[in-house]
């Protein structure tokens, strides 16, 4: 076979051209790369692999959510490495309870899935008066996310599941009174102390710095003292209203969409109607309901017989008390208002026409509409400009896709210009200054995007300054760059930052001579206890921290119970120093009956959810959970 091989190597050379070189220049390295990069393993959790794909879009769908809800949020906070991986966290947690579930047989039932579906307001809103699930709009609604009612809905059913392995844990808990006490009462401790501060701004004026010091500590420290790199772009953004601007209407089309939807746009028909309701129960027993078809039917043969004595026979006979005293009038409804097959036939019949029974959840009706209140035809005049908006999204929604392509292929065909792009598709070039890396306090919109300035600061788009790929900063929002001018981050001069430089030497000089007063006093005081100056005696204690930094209060609760009093010294760092004397520990008052069962409430909480913490560590260790990314500096831990 090798030798074969080898006989033939130039057709086989040949052969791996033609099959390889075309889906280069079709997908291009940048294209392999974003393949790779989105399928490689992120986390694991046992025999199931995240993907960075399946991370970004978690992220995307989770900053969304937080956009809809604090719609003022700064972008960047949303798209920091800390962030970002506190979405893989939870990824990775979702998948261990999943798991879990899984393992344990967990699921969740029909009834408890409805159940938790109208507990959503967004979907409680959806809900027609007969309370059935308006399902075009519920697609609708999960089509703008992503998503199918399928999909949604096999996602709820597993966090419910999931719920029920953290439920398992938490309803295990048990917390006696006298433990609750005993904790509680350790955590709220309370000691009495006297204080001395020295505070790091008394001494600011015994500090008078050389130039030769502020000159070393510039030398030092010339990493607090860099104007970052910045740079001047050109941009252009896609989106829906780009397109829309773009869209060329004919009267023919107008006139087209004003014939086919004329009676819509003028307003909805509204009907009148009475009815007779012969109530029963949809799930009672087959004899019932056959009686009370029974009972409709006479009762319809009668209103046939003497239409106008249907008034007569609702007060008589209707079983449904709203409408009952007055004849069985509904006054005016329009669709959606009614159950549907009630709907279908109060909408199906002429004024003055009496239906036959019909059957829907509450038992059998006898309709009679006694008016129609068709809606006034507006003159294509009158809805020309509803018209030409409607067409104009419409047709926007579907060009989009189209023109999304073109501004893709465009920017990196011609990565030079952004103008063969922004002339082709009708975009406007913006332009704006001093970017950095980071966006701006403030930024709104494009200029706030993370990733396109990551883009923009990318290396070939620094080097070469060609235009960036095309970014989605948002559904359905596309926005390509090029830098103009760039800047490089440079040590500002030690004249233009002089006045800086002095004040930092001021800083630390005066906290060290605070610190150095401090410990000298602590020690003395130690000594010669008469000698000390303190402030009034006060409480401290974790729910009463009188204004006083964390660490002053950390300190006073750390010394040693058995040997009050006691001195401590605590460093305040760029604050000073403290000295303390705690002299006794104070009982804390007995709480209120309320307040006691708050206070024990609370302590159970907090056990359920260690307990339920320590559970999810269990579950990691048994499932050998990798997570392949490393933490970020300043994550939570």
């Amino acid at each position: 076979m090798f030798e074969h091989v080898r006989k033939h190597n130039k057709i086989l050379m040949v052969v791996l051209f033609l099959l390889i070189i075309p889906s280069f220049v079709l997908v291009g390295v940048d294209g392999y790369n974003r393949m790779i990069e989105k399928d490689r393993t992120v986390a694991r959790v046992g025999k199931v692999e995240i993907t960075n794909g399946e991370w970004e879009a978690a992220h995307r769908e989770e900053v969304e959510r937080v956009r809809q809800l604090m719609p003022t949020i700064d972008a960047k906070l949303l798209d920091s490495e800390s962030v970002r991986y506190a979405t893989l966290e939870r990824l990775v947690r979702e998948r261990v309870l999943q798991q879990a579930a899984q393992d344990a047989r967990l699921g969740a039932s029909d009834v408890r899935l409805a159940r938790e579906l109208q507990s959503i307001p967004a979907i409680a809103q959806l809900r027609r008066a007969d309370g059935s699930l308006d399902m075009e709009r519920y697609r609708d609604l999960l089509g703008r996310q992503g998503m199918s009612p399928e999909m949604f809905e096999a996602r709820m059913r597993a966090d419910l599941a999931a719920r029920q392995v953290q439920a398992g844990v938490a309803q295990t808990a048990f917390i006696a009174g006298v433990p609750a006490d005993l904790a509680l009462g350790a955590w709220f401790e309370r000691r009495e102390v006297q204080l001395a501060r020295f505070a790091t701004a008394d001494y600011a004026a015994r500090v008078q710095p050389t130039d030769a010091e502020l000159e070393a500590f510039y030398q030092a420290n010339q990493s607090l003292f860099q104007a970052p790199e910045q740079a001047r772009i050109e941009y252009i953004v896609l989106d829906i209203d780009a397109v829309r601007k773009t869209v060329r209407l004919n009267e023919a089309d107008v006139r087209s969409y004003y014939e086919q939807n004329a009676a819509r746009l003028s307003g909805p028909e509204e009907r009148r109607a009475s009815h007779i309701l012969i109530s029963v129960a949809k799930d009672a027993p087959a004899d019932e309901r056959q009686q009370a078809r029974a009972k409709a039917e006479e009762l319809l043969a009668q209103a046939r017989k003497a239409p106008e004595s249907f008034a007569q026979l609702a007060k008589k006979h209707s079983q449904d008390p709203g409408s009952a005293p007055n004849g069985g009038d509904l006054d005016y409804f329009g669709r959606g208002a009614m159950v549907k097959p009630f709907e279908d036939a109060a909408f199906a019949l002429k004024k003055g026409e009496i239906s036959g029974v019909v059957e829907s959840d509450f038992g059998f009706h006898i309709i009679r509409v006694t008016d129609i209140k068709a809606p006034k035809t507006k003159s294509f005049a009158e809805l020309r400009a509803s018209l030409e908006e409607d067409l104009k999204n419409q047709q926007a929604r579907a060009k989009y896709a189209e023109a999304a392509e073109i501004f893709t292929n465009g920017v990196y065909e011609q990565s030079d210009s952004l103008k063969p792009v922004a002339d082709k598709l009708g975009l406007t070039i913006q332009t704006a200054s001093a970017l950095q890396r980071e966006p701006a306090p403030g930024a709104r919109g494009v200029l706030a995007s993370a990733k396109l300035l990551e883009a923009v600061f990318s290396p070939d788009a620094v080097s070469n300054k060609r235009n960036t790929e095309a970014v989605e900063i948002a559904p359905s929002q596309l926005a390509a760059a090029r830098i103009v001018e760039h800047a490089p981050a440079r040590t500002l001069p030690l004249t233009e930052v002089r006045a800086t430089v002095r004040e930092r030497v001021v800083q630390a000089r005066a906290a060290e001579l605070a610190r150095q007063e401090g410990q000298q006093k602590l020690a003395a005081w130690k000594a010669e206890p008469a000698s000390a100056r303190l402030s009034a005696p006060q409480v401290l204690s974790r729910d009463q921290l009188q204004n006083l930094p964390q660490a002053v209060l950390d300190a006073v609760l750390r010394a040693d119970s058995a040997q009050l009093p006691q001195w401590v010294g605590v460093d305040l760092g760029p604050q000073g120093y403290a000295v303390a004397r705690v002299n006794k520990r104070v009982e804390r008052p007995t709480s209120a009956a309320d307040a006691q069962r708050q206070e024990r409430a609370q302590y159970a909480q907090w056990w359920m959810q260690a307990e339920g913490q320590a559970y999810y560590r269990l579950l990691q260790d048994r499932l050998e959970v990798q997570i392949k990314v490393p933490r970020p500096a300043g994550a939570g831990s």
